[in-house]
């Protein structure tokens, strides 16, 4: 057997005998998951927190360099 004719049959046996994992059901919407939508939310307040608390530590530093504090 020549290795091409090898390959061609491994194809035909892998696709046949396995699923895709892109089969399942489609999510509701009516539905939320408010596991993941809490999660969503809270890591975007929390992301913002901290950047408004870099920028106020970087405006204090800014000011205290040009000693305008």
């Amino acid at each position: 057997m020549t290795v091409a004719r090898l390959l061609s049959r491994a194809v035909v046996v892998s696709r046949g005998g396995s699923r895709s994992a892109f089969t399942s059901s489609k999510p509701d919407p009516t539905k939320p998951n408010w596991l993941r939508v809490g999660l969503a939310f809270g890591s975007s307040a929390v992301l913002w927190g901290l950047l408004f608390k870099q920028h106020s530590s970087d405006v204090h530093e800014y000011r205290v360099r040009n000693g305008l504090q």
